[in-house]
């Protein structure tokens, strides 16, 4: 312990006396002072260029997104051109600051190159990912403002955005669910509002007692009298099944798919309230017992 303090005391004598030689500092300095001059000059003009590029970057985007408009492209098309065109003027970007610091620009590709593919080992997952968005891109399974269920989770609501690697839902109550795109590309989804159409279909019971025929024609009167009710498809009622405790009737009915929530439950308070105008019973469950002497 003694012999290695002693060592690194002479070291430092030895620098002393070294820099106490006439001249020495000088020369140092004449050496190490033009490098750290043009290191700052270089770091100076490295902030410049930053400040420049990204003001060229946005100015560039801005000016693709109003082609991409005119050009009446397709949202999602846009959005995710959009991510991908920023990240790829951004490496650009990077590549010219460091060769302007003085990295070499081979190096450096080369360690790109060598991260990359630990990186791509390392992220299977987000590599899936953006393929899967690039798939929903070409193959347009849904867009953006389309209402979607994902059947694996059950998730569901209106697409928000279809990023690099994730797509965002908002959902009827105003939260957002963000899901990776490998998997909405790789299993089966429901897209509600693919069509400008669709069907509603309903269920009631009357009671046995109740005239069927009189509760379909409320049935069809009340369909048929409804602005949103597209009258040219078919309007259908019909008895769907003889219950344990009601005869249930089925009716159905095509309407704009904006309108589809509005037009199902008006329709349903609607049949309520002419059923109890007209004296047709909705009944309870019913149980007949019969006791035998």
């Amino acid at each position: 312990m003694t012999n290695d303090s002693t060592t690194f005391i002479d070291e430092i004598e030895a620098a002393v006396n070294d820099l106490s030689t006439p001249g020495r500092l000088e020369q140092i300095l004449d050496e190490f002072l033009p490098k750290v001059t043009i290191f700052l000059i270089n770091i100076v003009f490295a902030l410049l260029i930053l400040f420049i590029g990204r003001k060229i970057i946005k100015f560039l985007l801005k000016w693709l997104n109003r082609s991409f408009e005119k050009t009446n492209m397709d949202i999602s098309v846009c959005k995710f051109l959009d991510s991908l065109i920023k990240a790829i003027f951004y490496a650009i970007l990077i590549l010219i600051l460091a060769d302007i610091v003085g990295v070499p620009t081979t190096s450096f590709v080369a360690f790109v190159g060598s991260a990359g593919l630990a990186l791509g080992l390392a992220w299977q997952g987000s590599l899936s990912n953006f393929a899967g968005g690039i798939l929903i891109l070409l193959l347009k399974p849904f867009k953006v403002g389309d209402y979607i269920i994902e059947d694996s989770q059950k998730n569901e609501g209106v697409v928000g955005t279809i990023d690099l690697f994730y797509t965002k839902l908002y959902t009827t109550d105003n939260k957002v669910i963000i899901i990776p795109n490998g998997s909405l590309a790789n299993s089966s989804l429901t897209n509600v509002t693919a069509q400008n159409m669709r069907r509603i279909d309903f269920k009631v019971g009357i009671s046995y007692q109740a005239d069927i025929k009189k509760a379909k024609e409320l049935l069809y009167h009340i369909l048929n009298s409804r602005e949103n009710i597209i009258k040219e498809k078919d309007i259908i009622v019909y008895v769907d099944e003889l219950g344990e405790s009601a005869v249930i009737l089925g009716f159905r009915a095509w309407t704009g798919t904006e309108n589809y929530w509005k037009e199902r439950w008006s329709i349903l308070e609607e049949v309520k309230e002419v059923f109890d105008a007209n004296g047709v019973e909705i009944p309870y469950n019913q149980l007949d017992v019969h006791i035998q002497k």
